[in-house]
């Protein structure tokens, strides 16, 4: 694969945004705002260490909205050519023509757009072939099959490279684009016992430059260690327990938060969170700090998809939530400031209490270990929370035995309220930075 395909497209890209944004001034809409995005990649997978699939993807679509008079029409084509992008921008003025008034749409404030890109280290392109892909995948399923007899079969593994890039224009004069990589191996497999227990898990890694995987045996070696792990699971009997939710479990915990905090959820008054702004909702020590700008961050950006300035800040800071997450509409609905999240948070990273994972569990008397939960039981309007769990009955700080087929529940504020550590390695692999959350208690539904 062409390292270097995103280079030579961003100029042109550019133009193509451009020339949208000149086609629809001309036709005297109020205002308007193209985006385009271009991603091509390479992913090779791998089943019983025989290759599988070999996929190439180029891909992109350029999007236009333009307003007038409140209205706003949406196109978009991939066909790139001149006379393509001036029939998309004539179709969405014609959609906006006949589209009702909505005094919240437009674009964001002109005050707001971004004016400083430096370079967060997003683009590590390099040249890689199917054959290098293919090793990688099978060096991980080799070292998940031999690691032990109870390993009896394979899901696959699969590696990816892909390389992309976005440009946003409006009619502020705004018009910027960058480009970014992304690498990633994963193994799935399966093992039984001599009870005829069966279990299945993964691993994977991931990062911004492709030397900084970790290397394939590591991959293959956790996911099968995982899947040991989970043999011979059982049921626990009903009750309350502390829960110790794993680094990786624990970024989808707090995702709810993002849900419950973001404005299109808070204008439609469906949010647990309704006029928590200002409020403590987490222990005092506990904080969330957004780092747009960290360098060669998954979730890193100079600006969001309105063209909005990104910036550090709190969003729980002792306790208290110090912000909501807002796009130009969002905040037009709510009568309060746009934050510039168009398009998602911004490197969450969240206090620890200075203690491991493995202190953490020493530390609980009777416990449960989540890794795992299933199913959609929550709901966002009372914060109510009921999922099924898999993972680890802890007792004396000992992992005592694997657990599957229950369901922990409770409420997410009082879930917030209540949490007791973080511990201190983190999940780096999430735009959310979260060690494992300990909670004080929850509801354990099982046998």
């Amino acid at each position: 694969m062409s390292a270097h395909f995103i280079d030579g497209e961003l100029q042109s890209l550019k133009d193509a945004v451009a020339m949208a944004l000149e086609f629809a001034q001309g036709l005297g809409v109020s205002a308007a705002e193209v985006a385009i995005s271009k991603q091509q990649g390479l992913s090779v997978s791998s089943r019983l260490q025989e290759v599988e699939t070999v996929e190439f993807n180029k891909d992109g679509a350029l999007g236009i909205s333009v307003y007038r008079d409140g209205c706003k029409g949406n196109s978009s084509t991939s066909d790139l050519s001149a006379a393509a992008i001036r029939e998309a921008v004539k179709a969405a003025d014609s959609i906006a023509r006949y589209t009702s008034e909505d005094p919240a749409s437009g674009l964001a404030e002109k005050a707001l757009m971004a004016t400083e890109f430096p370079d967060l280290q997003l683009y590590h392109p390099r040249h890689t072939t199917p054959d290098e892909l293919a090793q990688l995948a099978i060096a991980a399923e080799a070292a998940a099959l031999g690691r032990d007899k109870r390993i009896t079969n394979s899901d696959g593994a699969s590696v990816n490279a892909h390389n992309s890039v976005r440009v946003y224009g409006n009619s502020h004069g705004f018009l910027q684009g960058d480009c970014s990589s992304r690498y990633s191996l994963s193994c799935v497999v399966i093992g039984s016992d001599d009870n005829g227990d069966m279990q299945r898990d993964y691993d994977y890694t991931v990062a911004r430059q492709f030397d900084e995987m970790l290397a394939a045996d590591k991959v293959g070696i956790s996911a099968a260690d995982k899947t040991l792990s989970r043999l011979g699971g059982r049921k626990l009997a009903t009750g309350n327990l502390p829960v110790l939710f794993a680094a990786d479990v624990a970024t989808g915990l707090l995702g709810h938060l993002v849900s419950a905090i973001s404005g299109s959820t808070l204008y439609r008054k469906s949010s647990f969170l309704l006029d928590a702004l200002g409020q403590p909702i987490f222990p005092e020590w506990f904080t969330i700090h957004e780092q747009p700008k960290l360098l060669g961050g998954f979730a890193s950006a100079n600006y969001d998809s309105e063209g909005v300035a990104t910036r550090d800040r709190y969003i729980v800071e002792q306790g208290i939530l110090q912000s909501y997450l807002l796009t130009s509409y969002s905040a037009r609905k709510l009568g309060m400031q746009n934050t510039g999240h168009a398009g998602g948070i911004y490197n969450w990273t969240v206090t620890d209490s200075g203690k491991s994972f493995q202190e953490l569990v020493r530390s609980m008397d009777k416990g449960l270990i989540v890794t795992e939960v299933m199913g959609q039981g929550v709901n966002m309007v009372t914060g109510d929370y009921s999922r099924g769990a898999a993972g680890f009955y802890v007792e004396k700080g000992e992992i005592c035995y694997p657990v599957e087929e229950i369901t922990i529940a409770g409420n997410l504020r009082e879930m917030f309220r209540n949490i007791q550590a973080v511990a201190n390695d983190r999940e780096l692999r999430s735009s959310i930075r979260t060690g494992a959350i300990l909670l004080d208690n929850m509801k354990i539904a099982g046998s």
